[in-house]
């Protein structure tokens, strides 16, 4: 694997062939993802008999287990000073539950292979992006993460379509997806075995190498929360507002075909639009945030939130929606790239899975806040008023943002006094 010239000027350095390999693992992770999970739904309801009530449930579990692992994962590969090995043990549980859902057609395996694939997901997810921010050079750090964004979200946008194409083709065969999708899944776990490899994380710029020196330490200390900085802590703040104000794919699913009679067979389209958007747009803006600084960068990123919701809440045509579908998939390519690179930048190395596991587990808390009130508000009042709530949340943010924009990032230059 080849190394990317950002451009033509020589002191700047090439993306590390190690975030190409992390890239590509994680494409064929989520394109496997995908596969299974855009289906599994549906082979639960009308295959195993499984009622919605159970679906979900059993989903809100496994999605809030999932970030509890992210926290905890992240703490324990700063604890380790190792983050390959956490990786890779969290793709192979991911990859195991492929062939047990595929293997036994019950709804016990499905439930089973749910839990593994999540727990898999929330084990590699905060060591895998400290990772990246240890491998990536500072100065093209933004580009780092937004190719593995970018990478990430080709991923799930190439599972859906391969789902689609499989299902439509060969009538409905679950089990063929579901088997067929442990392949790429096999891939990845080969890929960051053999193509990935980690530097040693330093404490102080000394590097912690024996177990002599290791003795004494625990998992987490108290005095690592102030280490974290006031930076990071700011930048949490404006992370939790912000992800309030993101609505999840049923609202929009839900507004396309409530408000305007979307036909049931052209609703993935609502998928590959906002996931192909979000995969294009997020490594030219971890690129451009590198050269015109984070907060300015991020603050498009939030404008593109606030241009959707309004798109959204007041369209009298389809195409607008559509409009307003791609300005949601960029922003998130822009704020998810964006957030990752300010992390990675102002918390300290050794501390970096436990900053990532911390941004995770409070994106989780303000995702169920999201889900539970845009839902509520949708049933109540309609979806038009869920993107209204969102567009007032989203405006709060960015105020938050410019109020603290200064602390987060000291050294940078922004456009406006903040």
């Amino acid at each position: 694997m080849s190394a990317l010239n950002n451009n033509n000027n020589n002191d700047t350095p090439p993306i590390p062939k190690d975030i190409w390999a992390i890239g590509l693992a994680v494409f064929f992770t989520n394109l496997s993802s995908v596969m299974v999970r855009s289906i599994s739904a549906i082979y639960m309801k009308t295959i195993l008999g499984a009622g919605s009530g159970m679906i979900g449930t059993i989903e809100g579990i496994v999605e809030m287990l999932s970030f509890l692992m992210k926290m905890m994962s992240g703490v324990y590969s700063d604890y380790l000073r190792r983050r390959k090995f956490i990786i890779i043990l969290g793709y192979f549980f991911m990859f195991l539950s492929r062939p047990l859902i595929a293997a036994f057609g019950n709804l016990q395996a499905v439930i089973s292979a749910r839990f593994l694939d999540r727990i898999g997901n929330g084990i590699q997810a905060s060591p895998r992006d400290a990772l990246v921010g240890d491998l990536a050079p500072k100065s093209i750090r933004g580009a780092c993460y937004g190719l593995r964004i970018s990478l990430g979200t080709a991923g799930s946008f190439a599972g859906a379509v391969v789902a689609l194409g499989l299902m439509f083709w060969h009538g409905e065969n679950y089990q063929m997806v579901f088997w067929l999708a442990s392949i790429p899944a096999l891939l990845s776990v080969i890929i960051l075995a053999t193509q990935v490899n980690e530097p040693k994380i330093t404490e102080n710029h000394v590097t912690i190498a024996t177990t002599e020196e290791k003795k004494g330490r625990h998992p987490m200390h108290l005095s690592d929360i102030p280490r974290l900085g006031k930076p990071f802590w700011m930048l949490m703040i404006v992370v939790g507002i912000f992800m309030i104000a993101q609505l999840g794919e049923p609202i929009l699913v839900l507004h396309a075909h409530e408000s305007f009679q979307l036909s049931g067979k052209f609703i993935p389209l609502i998928l590959i639009v906002y996931n192909s958007t979000y995969s294009s747009v997020s490594y030219p803006a971890g690129k451009m945030s590198d050269k015109i600084g984070r907060i300015n960068m991020l603050i498009v990123g939030f404008l593109c939130l606030l241009i959707g919701d309004i798109l959204l809440s007041s369209a009298q045509d389809l195409w607008i929606v559509f409009i307003g579908i791609a300005m949601c998939g960029a922003q998130m390519a822009i704020t998810q790239s964006i957030f990752m690179s300010l992390i990675a930048d102002s918390v300290p190395k050794d501390l970096r899975g436990t900053g990532f596991g911390v941004f995770y587990l409070i994106c989780a808390i303000s995702v169920f806040i999201s889900n539970a009130g845009s839902g509520f508000i949708a049933e109540a009042m309609g979806e038009r008023y869920a993107f209204i709530a969102s567009l007032v949340i989203g405006s709060i943010s960015l105020i938050a943002l410019l109020m603290f924009a200064k602390k987060i990032s000291p050294k940078e230059k922004l456009p406006i006094s903040a």
